[in-house]
Parts: C-alpha cells; sequence; structure tokens
C-alpha cells in the first residue's frame, strides 16, 4: 500500500475514533501525535474533501458517505488485528497499537473475514471499542471453527479463558466480576445440566444457561 492511501486510511480512522469520543474539531485532530508525525495539515484535510472523503464547515470535520465506507473498512482492519494480536499472539499491551497499525494496512478483505471468522466474530476490539460489522458476521454458516466461542458451547470437561463478555445488563458484569469470571479468568465446565455448574480453580459456581451465552472464551488445553 502506498504512503498517500495508508495516511488518508489514517486520518479517517482518527475522525472516525473521535466522533466516538463525541468530538469533530480539526484544532483537535490536527494536535493527535500520530497525525502530526505524518505531516499532515489543514492543505490535506482540505485536499481529501476535494476528494470526497470529508466535509469541513469551520473547525468541524465530518466523514461523507464514501469516507464513512472508508473508515469502517480501516477501522475493523485495525481492532479485528488487535484482536488477533492480543487472543492469537500474545502481543503484549505496550506493543500493541504500533503493532495494529502497521498489520491492519496489508489485510485484504478476504484476510479480514477469515480473521473475524477465526476470532468468532468478536463484537469489540481489546479496548471495548466496537467493531464495524462484516458481511462473514451476517453468515448463518460457519465456514471455519472459531477459535473464540460462546461458553454455552463448549462440551463438560472443557477448559477456555474468558475473551470478552456481552451482557444483558451492565450490573451483571459487576457480579460475574465478583465470583471470578471476567477477561482472562480461566474457567472448565464442570456440566451442563441440570445447572451450568463451572470450576474456577478451587472453586466452583453455577451460573444460568442464558449467562453462558454471554460469556465468549478461547479453548485451553
Amino acid at each position: 500500500m502506498n504512503q498517500e492511501r495508508t495516511v488518508v486510511e489514517e486520518i479517517l480512522e482518527f475522525i472516525w475514533a473521535e466522533r466516538e469520543l463525541g468530538f469533530s474539531s480539526i484544532k483537535k485532530l490536527l494536535e493527535i501525535e500520530e497525525i502530526r508525525e505524518a505531516g499532515v495539515d489543514i492543505s490535506t484535510l482540505g485536499d481529501m474533501a476535494k476528494e470526497g472523503f470529508l466535509f469541513i464547515r469551520g473547525d468541524d470535520v465530518a466523514l461523507s458517505h464514501k469516507g464513512e465506507e472508508q473508515a469502517a473498512l480501516a477501522i475493523r482492519r485495525h481492532r479485528l488485528a488487535e484482536r488477533l494480536l492480543t487472543e492469537v499472539l500474545d502481543v503484549t499491551e505496550s506493543n500493541l497499537e504500533r503493532e495494529a497499525c502497521t498489520f491492519e494496512h496489508i489485510l485484504s478483505k478476504g484476510v479480514t473475514d477469515s480473521i473475524c471468522t477465526l476470532l468468532g466474530h468478536p463484537p469489540a476490539c481489546p479496548h471495548g471499542h466496537p467493531i464495524p460489522r462484516g458481511a462473514c458476521c451476517e453468515k448463518t454458516r460457519v465456514e471455519m471453527k472459531p477459535i473464540v466461542r460462546p461458553l454455552v458451547d463448549l462440551p463438560a470437561g472443557a477448559s477456555g479463558r474468558i475473551v470478552f463478555i456481552i451482557p444483558s445488563a451492565h450490573s451483571r458484569l459487576d457480579r460475574l466480576s465478583s465470583i471470578g469470571l471476567f477477561p482472562g479468568s480461566v474457567l472448565r465446565v464442570h456440566q451442563k445440566s441440570p445447572a451450568f455448574v463451572l470450576e474456577l480453580g478451587e472453586t466452583t459456581v453455577a451460573i444460568d444457561r442464558d449467562i453462558a451465552k454471554e460469556i465468549f472464551v478461547r479453548v485451553v488445553k
């Protein structure tokens, strides 16, 4: 990928990410370290506006439909790269952003969807930011056995490490955490019926099946 395209994608990603935080200021965007280091200035944004990626109104910048589509693809690649690097390759947090930024730009659409399927179509990156969905996420037939899967799918006797939890109520996270169920915890499925019983080290806990559907794990041997 050429340098110019890489810079455009980085700018679109930053605008998307800033929007998630409620910001749309050009001044704030140009103060971001990575943007400064890339030599981006107001003229760069002006050129992108002429190419149909952006709308600029005073100090506000917004994505056009074209920019929105490109930003979603870039954000999806970046956040899936973060998931792959942390959950499969065990890259540390200190190196994660740099490695993900490098890795995302070499991913084709097909490889991106394969990574998404491999990871079980995760809804969020390791930092909790949503991952834009892809066509693979809408398929009803799983073409590749995912590494990350709902806890409820594990057979009795299998062990897994919790990767993420999607609770139907935020208060449920605190309750699960209090009994040792949080990302990073390793558990073993003791039994699945009549109750869903888990072993956490020397502790045994029982949870509802509906809660088990909200916990996603990576199988460990």
